[in-house]
């Protein structure tokens, strides 16, 4: 399957792209000192206001270029692409890790998931009063989706938090594989051509793909079962290989 030519130069790491030393735009969002736009909002005033708004995380289309910056151009003029020195200053600063890990928790909770452990990236289904199921159907039937779950792997592994890509694409493939969930055409077209091809670490990524095509081959034998998700992603911790 050939990996779409996005995808690509996000793995090669945009190298024909440059640094504009002058646009901090993202750096100072993530600093809790630029408002966003259109929204005008700070990040800390998303994650405290928005958390569990499904309407407004659903309907307004601007934010997710501020909460997931990659070094591309999105659908929103008001916002500009990652550059190289923000990325920097951006993973040396742990208060701005901690926020882009909240802006992942409220992206989680809208898709009916949640980060159960911030250090392996383990993902499972909300708990009541969340209802996973009304989440994940509205994450079958609203498909430009899809594009925010790319953008928002390729800011992960921007940030240096590419472990947290295994645990959310390892969870859905573990809801496809034991209980039939997410399990569309889209959604599995999106996912075995973007999203399991957003990891730079080129060990994880094959390992992903080959999981992958064993459950769609659908044996009837084999399943990516719940014990084995959670083990290899500790594993990974342990070890820094997937197994």
């Amino acid at each position: 399957m050939t990996i779409p030519r996005d995808v690509q130069e996000f793995l090669d790491g945009y190298p024909r792209n440059g640094n504009d030393s002058s646009s901090s735009d993202n750096l100072n969002f993530y600093s809790n000192v630029f408002r966003c736009q259109p929204d005008d909002k700070l990040i800390e005033e998303i994650h405290n206001q928005w958390f569990g708004d499904y309407d407004k995380l659903e309907y307004k289309h601007g934010f997710i270029q501020w909460l997931f910056p990659i070094q591309e151009y999105g659908m929103n003029y008001q916002s500009q692409p990652l550059q190289k020195h923000e990325i920097d200053a951006m993973k040396a600063d742990p208060v701005i890790i901690e926020r882009i890990i909240q802006s992942y928790r409220l992206m989680l909770d809208f898709y009916g998931m949640q980060l159960v452990s911030k250090e392996t990236g383990i993902v499972d289904r909300v708990i009541p009063p969340r209802n996973y199921m009304t989440r994940y159907r509205n994450l079958l039937r609203s498909s430009h989706n899809y594009l925010r779950i790319s953008r928002i792997l390729k800011c992960l592994s921007e940030m240096g938090l590419e472990y947290l890509n295994l645990g959310f694409l390892l969870h859905i493939l573990n809801e496809q594989s034991e209980h039939g969930e997410l399990n569309s055409p889209g959604l599995r077209s999106s996912m075995d051509r973007w999203w399991a091809n957003c990891v730079r670490n080129s060990e994880d990524r094959q390992w992903i793909n080959d999981i992958i095509k064993k459950v769609r081959l659908g044996e009837a034998d084999f399943s990516f079962s719940r014990e084995w998700y959670e083990r290899a992603l500790q594993t990974k911790k342990r070890t820094g290989k997937l197994e």
